[in-house]
């Protein structure tokens, strides 16, 4: 197996090392914090909604290279997207990764997570920082759904 299509590829490094949207957000309207108590990983992702819309997301991330890239693909990807936006992101990238789906249109880096789908154990790790983001999202005031 190549590194390009192995596990832990060059893209999912520089995601990772890259930190898009990493720290916190003082203009956050809401937050959700989630871990996965398998491995460790644990995720605070804030974000500030205008008109049911992320206008800036952010989070804090401490885990494994794999849930660090997907948080970074989130600082760079999340902002103008709705609730329904990141639900249907949340269940593409799912079913990308249980039944070898192509991945979301709107998301097209998340192609770098495909290596994952033969390791189950760590679909919540790519998961996790999505799942936070649907979570904030939801819990924001301004969302207007709940």
């Amino acid at each position: 197996m190549t590194d390009s299509h192995g596990l832990y590829q060059e893209a999912i490094k520089q995601f990772a090392q890259a930190a898009h949207g990493h720290g916190q957000l003082a203009t956050a309207t809401s937050e959700a914090k989630l871990d996965n108590p398998l491995c460790g990983d644990r995720v605070r992702m804030q974000a500030a909604m205008a008109s049911g819309r992320i206008a800036a997301v952010a989070h804090e991330t401490k885990g494994c290279l794999l849930c660090r890239a997907a948080a970074s693909l989130i600082g760079l990807r999340a902002v103008g997207q709705d609730e329904a936006g990141i639900a249907a992101v949340v269940d593409g990238l799912d079913s990308m990764l249980k039944n070898g789906s192509a991945p979301p249109a709107a998301w097209p880096e998340l192609a770098m997570f495909e290596p994952a789908c033969a390791h189950t154990s760590r679909h919540r790790c790519i998961l996790l920082p999505f799942r936070a983001l649907l979570a904030a999202v939801r819990n924001s005031p301004s969302c207007g759904a709940h």
